[in-house]
């Protein structure tokens, strides 16, 4: 039986649009064009596989997690079979289908449309991104595709008003047909679209370079080296300005509330805790901006194709390169993005692994350390904080490669999956686009300052200045002084300590931590930074221990909770977390002492 021998249509208020198509073929970026970036998430009931959805005039629009074929290879795709089969619980059976094709692909690509088209749905097919396939050559003839097909054919380009009109109206005046019932082999449907081709497209001129082993490796390496030169390179000025008007507040709030337990709370607790961390939104916006570019020009697929190997080799399946690269904004995202990978085993080892990438949320522990402990001097041409940053994350890579080398083979061994997916054309990042993504990072990070970061540092700072006049006889001192000697063989300070805690409710917590700490306790000396005070209050062997723990630090509440999720069991959770903190305090441990052997 076919897994779309489908059950009858659901009965529908509105006429219902779905948007299906491979990965990578600008759907999404078709779906906000028509809606008008007007879209609400949704989650299907029994799975975590979101879908988007919003209006065209009187038209439901839905777009589907991308598919390569009919066979389900995962939950994502399971999900989008069952919603065009009729089988879905939360969404009626579509009375038209939106069949999107990167133009450029049509080789690959037109066999999945012949097999979408023979479900006997009313569909449209669009054939995206043409702009980029007649840029490297190509030449369509949509008319006569049309007519093989049986329904309406049209070039599209998603991002421009103009180059999605034509389907919009479509849609609108619900133009939609049934294929024909006895469609031509998807080769000759092919010849009959593509009228010219060019030999060899720019794509694959770059592809033979970007691709190479060795060359395309050493590439690799430059591009990521150069985004955390660029980290700390780029974001100094716009930090000093950040800072000067955090100080600027804070003697505004002193020479406006009087001298007591107020002017305390919100010049050492609520300023210093949460400026401590919006401090840092420059660096966070910068790698997010790189990080965006690499996704939307195409090259962070090739970055999976060039790194498959060691992948593999390491005991991963290739298919968790895109994750793992999506873990270094957020392992939240990185875990979700497991969902399409087709072994349950492949997928419940990379959500194991994905904590180890190293998220945008440490970047302002490294900051800050790398600030006050790495000299702001050159090595050669280089900065050598930036040297210090990337080694940082590429220590994060190593290790989570040996784990998940060590996770296949003794924990979930079997068989490796093989990577194959759909190289996307090359296309420069829409302006708007990136733009619409930093602005929805920067929302998210103030949000988390706003609310985490600020009932955090309220409530650290009350406990650390009350009952006692120490730290140590404060509330906080009490509670750290519990778990203190835990601590202690690994370098870690009662402050560390107590920065520690409300770290688990968001990383970056830590360095808001421990501003309050250190705000409240020399209030003086804050003055000229925390990277300062930080100086010359922690020992180097200390602080690089910090930096150790960070690298494999049990993940924030957040994670945890979506680890849960995605794995649906406590028990692999619990597993993950207990040996990202027995990493930590190794880690944190070998560095402290190594340290120390050397004279720091």
């Amino acid at each position: 039986m076919s897994p779309l021998d489908t059950a009858p249509p659901v009965e529908a208020d509105e006429k219902t649009v779905a948007l299906v198509g491979p990965p990578n073929v600008g759907k999404s970026t078709l779906f906000n064009g028509l809606t008008g970036g007007r879209a609400k998430i949704g989650n299907y009931p029994g799975v975590t596989v979101e879908f988007a959805e919003g209006q065209l005039g009187e038209a439901r629009i839905i777009d589907l997690p991308g598919i390569a074929s009919l066979t389900p290879r995962g939950a994502d795709s399971r999900v989008t079979l069952d919603v065009i089969g009729g089988r879905s619980e939360a969404l009626p059976r579509p009375d038209m289908l939106v069949i999107v094709l990167d133009a450029g692909q049509l080789r690959r690509q037109m066999p999945f449309a012949r097999e979408v088209l023979a479900l006997g749905i009313p569909s449209i097919v669009a054939l995206n991104m043409s702009d980029l396939a007649m840029r490297d050559g190509f030449v369509f003839d949509t008319g006569a595709l049309s007519t093989a097909l049986g329904v309406p054919v049209f070039a599209t380009t998603a991002p421009r008003k103009a180059g999605r009109t034509a389907i919009g109206e479509a849609i609108e005046l619900g133009r939609a047909a049934i294929s024909k019932s006895d469609l031509a082999p998807a080769k000759e449907l092919t010849e009959l679209a593509v009228t010219a081709e060019p030999a060899e497209t720019k794509a694959g001129a770059a592809d033979r370079i970007l691709l190479h082993p060795v060359a395309g490796l050493a590439i690799l390496t430059a591009v990521l080296f150069l985004v955390f030169q660029s980290v700390f390179a780029f974001a100094a000025w716009p930090m000093e300005q950040i800072e000067a008007g955090a100080a600027a507040l804070a003697g505004l709030v002193e020479a406006a509330v009087p001298e007591g337990w107020l002017q305390s709370l919100l010049v050492d607790g609520i300023i210093a805790g949460v400026g401590s961390v919006v401090i840092f939104l420059p660096q966070i916006l910068i790698l997010f901006f790189f990080l965006l570019v690499l996704e939307m020009s195409g090259y962070m697929a090739r970055a999976a194709f060039l790194t498959d190997e060691l992948m593999r080799r390491a005991g991963l399946s290739g298919r968790a390169v895109i994750p793992l690269l999506s873990s270094f904004a957020c392992a939240i995202p990185g875990m979700m993005a497991a969902r399409t990978m087709e072994g349950e085993r492949d997928r419940l080892v990379t959500i194991l692994v994905a904590p180890l990438m190293t998220c945008s949320a440490r970047l302002p522990v490294y900051a800050v350390l790398i600030a006050a402990f790495v000299p702001a001097t050159k090595t050669g041409p280089l900065s050598t904080q930036g040297l210090v940053l990337f080694g940082l994350y590429l220590a994060a890579v190593v290790s989570g490669l040996v784990v998940a080398l060590a996770l296949k083979k003794f924990v979930a061994p079997g068989a490796r999956q093989t990577l194959i997916m759909e190289l996307p054309s090359y296309k420069w990042p829409q302006p708007q686009d990136l733009a619409l993504g930093l602005w929805r990072r920067s929302v998210v990070f103030l949000r988390r300052a706003g609310t985490i970061i600020f009932t955090v540092s309220v409530v650290l700072w009350f406990l650390i200045s009350y009952p006692g006049d120490t730290l140590r006889e404060s509330f906080a001192g009490r509670l750290g002084g519990l778990i203190e000697p835990l601590f202690k063989p690994i370098g870690f300070t009662l402050e560390m300590v107590i920065a520690l805690v409300p770290g688990l409710a968001a990383r970056e917590v830590a360095v808001g931590a421990l501003g309050t700490v250190y705000a409240v306790q020399n209030a003086e000396e804050n003055e000229a930074g925390l990277a300062a005070v930080l100086q010359n209050e922690w020992s180097l062997a200390a602080a690089l221990a910090f930096l150790a723990w960070y690298v494999f630090a049990p993940q924030c509440i957040s994670t945890i909770a979506v680890a849960r999720r995605e794995t649906n069991s406590w028990k692999w959770t619990w597993f993950m977390v207990g040996y990202l903190f027995a990493l930590a305090y190794l880690a944190a441990g070998i560095t402290y002492w190594t340290a120390r052997v050397f004279g720091a």
